[in-house]
């Protein structure tokens, strides 16, 4: 390492300490400490530092601080003042954990891409400084967030109240090509293909009431209650991923069902057959489940083709409708 990279790497780690420093507050508190200060053992503290995704820290090593265990005591009163299961409260931090390293990671990225071209030339570290600025009002955004979609989440439940055992239209969509076309692409065109992706798959999915589940690079899984709803959505995909010029078309598949809602995402056989219609169906098309195909045929606004048996990966053969908008 030169004398330049190793200047870099300590402006960094001040940057680091310092972001640390305005979030966290002073550490110097070893996990058996604040364990002990929340009135917790040493091993269900450890348990929930796992959970959050952190690497492992010593329990003797002092990097905690009184925040940590201001927040350690407050885990205890749901384990035992009101009785909440400790696997329940591993369970949602895990969720927490994997959707706010996301956010994180994210606005890391976001920062350092903009500081960037700004100034070719600024260094890493001015990007952490800005970021420590940016804390307060992104805290601010994110609880905002929380508490909308918590008020969503309980609206869902009211309207089909059946706890985690749920009938729904699942639907997937990908990017028809998309391995083969992202080996000749840089990584920033790359990277723009995703996000306009997934701008378009949250612009058409949540305007007509469905819910994205989540997106893994180049597929976006989506529920909805009603099979009219997941029709609509699907063909408004494929009609706008048709327009885009700088995207490939997309092909979806849809199934309904019962679904295990579990950690944010979905789970179940008509998750599985939803995913497999959306790799088996050709660019630009959408392949509906055979018993969900049956439930839109009196609907003079859609087109439906019945298909013969066709063989899925994973499940067997299978009868599937191909679906479009009435002539």
């Amino acid at each position: 390492m030169n004398a330049g990279m190793a200047d870099d790497g300590d402006a960094l780690r001040r940057s680091a300490d310092r972001l640390a420093a305005a979030l966290l507050g002073p550490a110097g508190l070893s996990r058996r400490q604040i364990a002990d200060q929340a009135g917790m053992e040493v091993a269900q503290a450890r348990r929930l530092w796992q959970a959050l995704g952190f690497s492992p820290v010593p329990d003797d090593a002092p990097v905690f601080t009184p925040f940590d265990a201001a927040v350690l005591a407050a885990v205890r009163t749901f384990i035992i003042e009101r009785g909440t299961s400790e696997d329940v409260i591993v369970q949602q931090t895990r969720v927490i954990g994997q959707s706010l390293a996301r956010v994180a990671d994210a606005q890391v990225a976001a920062t350092l891409e903009r500081v960037s071209a700004a100034d070719a030339d600024t260094p890493l570290a001015d990007a952490v400084v800005e970021i420590v600025d940016q804390a307060p009002r992104l805290e601010q955004f994110v609880q905002h967030a929380w508490r909308r979609h918590l008020v969503a989440a309980v609206l869902r439940l009211t309207a089909t109240p059946s706890g985690t055992d749920r009938a729904l239209v699942v639907g997937f969509a990908d990017l028809s090509g998309f391995t083969a076309f992202s080996r000749s692409i840089d990584v920033s065109t790359l990277a723009a293909m995703v996000d306009r992706f997934e701008a378009l798959a949250y612009e058409h999915i949540v305007e007509r009431g469905g819910r994205v589940v989540k997106t893994i690079g180049d597929e976006v899984m989506f529920a909805v209650d009603e099979p009219r709803q997941a029709a609509e959505i699907a063909l408004a995909l494929v009609e706008a991923y048709g327009r885009d010029a700088e995207l490939p078309n997309i092909r979806v598949g849809l199934a309904a069902g019962p679904v295990l809602a579990w950690e944010g995402d979905l789970f179940g056989p008509t998750v599985n057959l939803a995913s497999r219609l959306a790799s088996f169906a050709h660019p630009g098309a959408v392949l509906l489940a055979d018993g969900l195909g049956a439930q839109l045929l009196d609907d003079p606004t859609l087109s439906l083709l019945h298909l013969r048996p066709v063989r899925l990966k994973g499940i067997g053969a299978e009868r599937a409708w191909v679906l479009r908008r009435a002539p």
